[in-house]
């Protein structure tokens, strides 16, 4: 923590005021400091979604290139993600002493030790076929197990002991791309009667991996897309859909909508797999929260990108995107909650990672480090 020296031995009201509000946001940083949990195992980890927990598997499987600004304040510097640092399965792992999630098609130099991510930018869960679906990841997923065996068979020495996958968590966060999807041409009411379908292709992950050992899911719901710059550019001249903190009003009902009905899957699938343990964690509350009460957080202003261009109120182009000619980034990224217009900054991601690992907005109120403890 830096050392204050004041040269006098008073202050204006606005300099004390000025420093209050600094101190305040050491205080507020400080609690969003991810604690280190002891596992009493190797924890193992697969996880599967897209770009919001996609640790470079875009960048491997597609050669994608997210231009300069990408992982500017990561330990290692550019990785793939799409973010000025870390993700939220960063954090997470970071929360079980894991290493960072290799992307599963990473060719060279991957760390499986503590699992792999699946995750790639782009993805959603339709159609189901369609390359780096959540139906693909899972078959990713399956044949990475299968060649696992066939190693452990032959007396190779593997990344991952054929018995610790029932005791693994497997972690999918998907959905936000299916419904921005769906908005560009169907109906509202068309949105809202395509989430079942969504919905159904995670019950199928889920199942298959139960069926192939698998017993520990956590499942994340999609954030308050009405909220995203980059839908607000395009959207949001319409003043009359926006709610009291200026987001989409019906992109954010499109998006409780499908995750009351994640939460419903869960109820259910938790009462038909035994032995299962299913936690649904209500990530979009947790980021609505950073929206409606960004001041606490030290965000300027929670709709603007702070890499991007064209400046206020969006800072979004979809002809100059953060990292394409003519975009540019922001200073200080911790005074931002959001990236690039669809990403959040590191900042935001670890306060969402401290309200998971909280488990106060988990069903059942589990803490992360469960499945390494049990």
């Amino acid at each position: 923590m830096p050392v204050i020296l004041f040269g006098t031995t008073t202050m204006t009201n606005e300099t004390l005021l000025h420093l209050l509000f600094f101190l305040s946001l050491l205080v507020l940083q400080n609690s969003c400091i991810v604690d280190s949990a002891q596992c009493k195992r190797r924890p193992i980890i697969f996880n599967f979604g897209d770009s919001n927990s996609d640790t470079g598997g875009a960048s491997a499987g597609l050669g994608s290139q997210f231009g300069p600004f990408e992982g500017r304040i990561f330990p290692t510097g550019y990785t793939g993600r799409l973010c000025d640092g870390r993700l939220i399965i960063d954090f997470l792992c970071e929360s079980v002493n894991s290493s960072y999630l290799s992307p599963y098609l990473e060719s060279l130099g991957p760390n499986f030790t503590n699992g792999a991510n699946f995750a790639i930018a782009g993805a959603g869960t339709l159609s189901r076929e369609r390359a780096f679906s959540l139906h693909i990841q899972v078959q990713q997923f399956l044949h990475f197990k299968n060649r696992i065996h066939e190693l452990a068979s032959k007396g190779s020495v593997t990344p991952i002991d054929e018995d610790e996958f029932p005791g693994a968590i497997y972690t999918i966060d998907i959905g936000q791309n299916d419904i921005a999807y769906a908005f560009t041409h169907l109906s509202y009411s068309q949105v809202i009667d395509n989430n079942p379908l969504i919905l159904n292709e995670i019950k199928d992950a889920v199942q298959t991996i139960y069926n192939n050992g698998g017993r520990n899911f956590w499942l994340h719901s999609t954030g308050p897309l009405g909220c995203l710059p980059q839908k607000l550019s395009i959207c949001g001249k319409n003043t009359s859909n926006l709610d009291p903190y200026g987001c989409l009003i019906n992109f954010n009902s499109a998006a409780k909508s499908f995750n009351d009905g994640l939460r419903s899957l869960r109820d259910a699938m938790q009462s038909q797999l035994s032995n299962a343990t299913i936690v649904y964690t209500d990530v979009f509350a947790i980021k609505y929260d950073l929206i409606v009460n960004s001041g606490k957080y030290g965000f300027d202003n929670p709709l603007m990108a702070c890499c991007g261009n064209g400046g206020p109120p969006y800072n979004f182009n979809p002809s100059a995107m953060c990292g394409g000619p003519g975009s540019q980034a922001c200073t200080d990224g911790s005074r931002y909650a959001s990236w690039d217009g669809v990403h959040y900054t590191e900042a935001a991601n670890a306060i969402v990672a401290s309200r998971i690992l909280s488990a106060n907005y988990s069903t059942p109120a589990l803490k992360f480090d469960y499945f390494c403890n049990q």
